[in-house]
């Protein structure tokens, strides 16, 4: 394996990517502009190219899953990746994944997010994922002999690695309270309590599978728990919705449809549609008209 990359200029050997030039076409953002562009400084994430490119022109994937890799202690946060053409892209024959847990709520200081990246360019090959599907920071790619000096220097930075494997997850939340008005608990406080009660779960995979759990502040589901998550923890209002008249007046004058974008919505049938709009039934805490309006 090659040392990790020292940041000097890599354009010898630059990779020829006819196919994934394709991918850069259109008004969309590209993970190969992205990937290009780490691999002006990082060996690795050229050699990503060169294999990225051949696996588009073999149509099957270059990498494979086998062994186990990880940090001192811990029995999760690395994932193995390992190359089959690693001869022909050395720098990528071991490319394996950390994840790095993240603050509730994703809240980051511009040094926080500097320093992380500082210490996966020293180490890695400077590719992130902001942010996995379970919520931790993805650093992406790095060898076997780096995986610890790695660990090393987050934990010293004061960050974690997140769960992988058949054991809890990450937990993840909303922004809550920190910045949304119809916020009904503090989910970044639970969220917070949950990674801090269950850490041994987190590291040392235990499970016959992995478990997720998602908080999220209001029906809303800003973070998606219903949808991803095992146990999802979601906020209600408790009373019945209070109705301010003037307010939908203003609303309808607007151009909304009360009856269609607001009452046709409300799940319970809570809503009467009549001229003054009231709360004919308790409301089912879906907040849909909250959203709406």
């Amino acid at each position: 394996m090659a040392e990790a990359t020292n940041g000097k200029p890599k354009n010898e050997g630059e990779q020829k990517t006819r196919l994934l030039d394709e991918l850069e076409k259109g008004p969309w953002p590209s993970f190969v502009t992205e990937i290009k562009s780490a691999a002006k400084t990082s060996d690795s994430a050229r050699d990503l190219l060169g294999q990225l490119e051949l696996s588009y022109e073999d149509g099957l994937s270059h990498w494979k899953h086998g062994g186990l890799v990880g940090v001192l202690s811990y029995g999760g946060g690395v994932i193995g990746r390992y190359s089959d053409v690693g001869e022909q892209f050395p720098n990528v024959a071991h490319f394996h994944t950390l994840r790095v847990n993240q603050p509730a709520a994703w809240f980051y200081t511009s040094e926080a997010l500097r320093t992380v990246c500082d210490i996966w360019e020293r180490h890695g090959s400077g590719l992130t994922n902001m942010h996995g599907s379970t919520g931790d920071m993805i650093l992406l790619g790095t060898s076997t002999d780096q995986l610890e000096p790695t660990f090393q220097e987050l934990t010293h930075a004061g960050f974690d690695l997140g769960g992988s494997g058949s054991a809890v997850r990450t937990p993840s939340c909303c922004v809550g309270m920190a910045r949304c008005e119809w916020a009904c608990f503090d989910a970044m406080k639970l969220c917070y309590d949950l990674t801090m009660t269950y850490q041994d779960e987190m590291h040392r995979p235990a499970f016959p599978y992995k478990f997720k759990i998602k908080c999220s502040a209001c029906p809303n589901d800003c973070v998606a728990a219903i949808a991803r998550a095992d146990l999802s923890v979601i906020g209600t209002w408790k009373d019945d919705l209070q109705v301010d008249h003037e307010e939908v007046a203003k609303y309808a004058a607007a151009g909304m449809d009360i009856r269609k974008d607001v009452c046709d919505h409300c799940h319970g049938n809570a809503w009467t549609g009549t001229a003054r709009h009231s709360m004919s039934r308790p409301a089912t805490a879906c907040d849909a008209c909250i959203a709406s309006m």
